[in-house]
């Protein structure tokens, strides 16, 4: 009697289980503030002299983030299966990038990965300080543009209705800007639903434009080519790519792959094109420094010091001198544009309000010598 066998499914193994798991949570869950953590203790842990897996094992006990404790997990049980640790860092380039992984790569075979991840730590931390800078820069300002507007809408749905009738006696002595106040008033309280739906459906406009192939090719020109603005994308996109270019290549990774990973940390299309450009150079063997100096938006000065630190064999240093100085020259440019803003938008809080204060107050008076 002839026995059947029932085949089963080969089962996944744990780390693929544990892979998928953490895919499905990384995106929402693990900030930059957890990989800034990750590669400051595992800094610390193998400049003592841990071994890498011993180090990644005390490190899952010191992680609070669920997701980071599971992503933790899953690099243990990789290098545990021999796998080398830059491997299991490319599974996850959402949270680490190709830089990231590169300079970690560069590093295995040199012995020296505690320095490079001190070194990764210091870039964060100045990507961090300049986003501080940015939003610091930019926060005031936009609070006064949506005050403004607040203060605007309020006085033309809540205060000018209770004049209406009492200007109406007056109708043709009223001041043209109240008369035109009036009037937008009046159409935005019997047409508010039509107004808030317009304003809906606009915004979804603009969201689905700006995420389409053609509205990013455009916001992305404009970034690059408007005046004030352009300048300073100029700068970050610069600092950026320069300071990812010195890390990379002082520890020993191939500028080719440095320029790719260049590309995701620059989210600029343009911009991201430059440096193909330069790519192609390099692999035509006429260096880096003729793809910089050939392209307009580039600033002359940049070209001819890579150019000097090519001559030289310091390219490295150079780009990390260039990064610092647009990194400084950045923080001043944005601190004097907020300051600049900031009196601008109080002059024209200023205007509108008393625009709106003298629309009402004039037929006011008019009203009373009227009534005397």
């Amino acid at each position: 009697m002839a026995i059947e066998l029932k085949k089963t499914a080969p089962q996944p193994s744990q780390a693929n289980k544990l892979g998928d798991l953490v895919t499905s949570l990384k995106k929402r869950k693990i900030s930059s503030k957890d990989r800034r953590f990750f590669t400051e203790q595992l800094a610390l842990l193998l400049a003592t002299g841990t071994n890498l897996h011993i180090s990644l094992q005390a490190l899952k006990k010191q992680l609070d983030n669920q997701t980071m404790s599971l992503l933790v997990e899953e690099l243990i049980l990789d290098i545990g299966e021999g796998k080398q640790f830059s491997y299991a860092l490319a599974k996850h380039p959402d949270v680490f990038s190709k830089t990231y992984t590169n300079l970690i790569a560069a590093s295995e075979n040199g012995g020296f990965m505690h320095e490079v991840l001190d070194q990764l730590l210091e870039m964060e931390e100045k990507r961090e300080k300049l986003q501080r800078t940015l939003f610091s820069a930019l926060s005031y300002p936009v609070f006064l543009l949506i005050f403004a507007l607040g203060v605007v809408v309020f006085v033309l749905v809540v205060v000018f209705p209770k004049f209406m009738d009492m200007f109406s006696m007056i109708h043709d002595q009223l001041p043209v800007t109240t008369l035109y106040l009036m009037n937008i008033s009046s159409f935005l309280r019997e047409n508010w639903m039509y107004v808030l739906v317009s304003l809906v459906l606009l915004s979804a406009g603009l969201k689905y434009w700006a995420a389409s192939e053609r509205g990013r090719y455009q916001i992305d020109w404009a970034k690059l080519h408007l005046p004030v603005v352009r300048s300073v994308f100029i700068q970050l996109y610069l600092l950026q790519s320069l300071r990812v270019l010195s890390l990379s290549l002082s520890n020993g990774v191939g500028i080719i792959d440095t320029l790719r990973a260049c590309k995701d940390v620059v989210g600029n299309r343009l911009f991201q094109q430059f440096i193909s450009n330069v790519e192609e150079r390099v692999e035509e063997g006429e260096g880096i420094a003729v793809g910089f100096r050939n392209t307009s938006f580039i600033p002359p000065i940049v070209g001819q010091m890579i150019s000097t630190g090519e001559e030289t064999g310091n390219l490295p240093k150079v780009m990390s001198r260039l990064a610092d100085f647009y990194e400084r020259d950045l923080s001043g440019r944005l601190q004097t544009l907020s300051r600049l803003a900031e009196p601008v938008m109080l002059l024209v809080m200023g205007v509108v309000v008393g625009l709106l204060v003298s629309s009402l107050i004039l037929p006011i008076f008019k009203l009373s010598r009227a009534v005397g």
